[in-house]
């Protein structure tokens, strides 16, 4: 285990039981105290969690994971999914995406497959995927504005409109914390929820790409209707009674 990945999982445990004691991490890692106590130092400089004697606590604040420590959750997965997402994608097309690991995932796919023929253009508020193609020559890169969100790289806010209002996509690859049937894709932070809800609105086409842990559930902020979706990319491991939840309320259901 990387130590990126103790983190993802020592933050995860926090954010399920509260509160953490060196042993118990330790256990459940199969790593030493030592090892934990270096991680609960590192995490608490860098305001991830409160340090106590003898263990940890999670900060008081609703709890999302900074996009550097999910990584490495459901990779090969997101992996797939990537790649199902990448082939809806015709020579040419104008695509947009917000951010988040799985949309990250389809981004560097389609930056590998772009066409030098046939300029692909990618309209996105997240800045790590700006960063990643902005160096691929056959990508048209466009970025909107917004002050940056540190927990997902995304740009949120008001200054995104001007971009967004002015642009039509052929496909949005929607990146989400959490899909329901019913509820529809909704996000932890109001403000990414807004931006992306503007994204989709711009395409003809809107495929919410996301891993089967997040489906079925409900986060905080509405993004959209599930009228509002026309495909869905998951994984293998979606059960059967969910992936028809969906195709009955009109939703296209893929899983790789």
């Amino acid at each position: 285990m990387s130590r990126y990945e103790r983190w993802n999982a020592l933050l995860e445990l926090l954010a399920q039981h509260g509160r953490l004691t060196v042993e118990e991490a330790a256990d459940t890692l199969q790593v030493s105290t030592a090892t934990i106590r270096r991680d609960f130092d590192e995490l608490s400089q860098q305001q991830m969690l409160m340090r106590t004697r003898g263990g940890a606590v999670a900060q008081s604040v609703s709890y999302d994971l900074p996009l550097r420590y999910k990584t490495a959750r459901h990779a090969g997965e997101k992996q797939r999914i990537a790649e199902a997402a990448a082939d809806l994608v015709p020579p040419g097309a104008v695509v947009g995406m917000n951010g988040g690991t799985t949309t990250s995932e389809v981004a560097r796919t389609l930056a590998l497959r772009a066409h030098p023929g046939a300029q692909l253009t990618v309209v996105t508020n997240a800045l790590n995927i700006a960063a990643e193609l902005t160096v691929r020559q056959n990508v048209k890169l466009v970025v909107t504005g917004g002050v940056a969100r540190p927990q997902s790289y995304e740009l949120i806010g008001p200054l995104s409109s001007g971009v967004l209002e002015q642009v039509t996509l052929d496909i949005a690859f929607l990146g989400v914390d959490a899909i329901d049937a019913v509820a529809g894709a909704s996000a932890h932070h109001e403000g990414e929820a807004s931006v992306n809800n503007q994204l989709i609105r711009r395409a003809s086409r809107v495929v919410a790409v996301a891993d089967a842990s997040k489906v079925g559930r409900r986060a905080f902020a509405k993004i959209c209707g599930i009228g509002e979706i026309d495909t869905l990319i998951t994984d293998a491991s979606l059960p059967d009674a969910a992936a028809a939840a969906f195709a009955e309320v009109g939703v296209e259901v893929t899983r790789v």
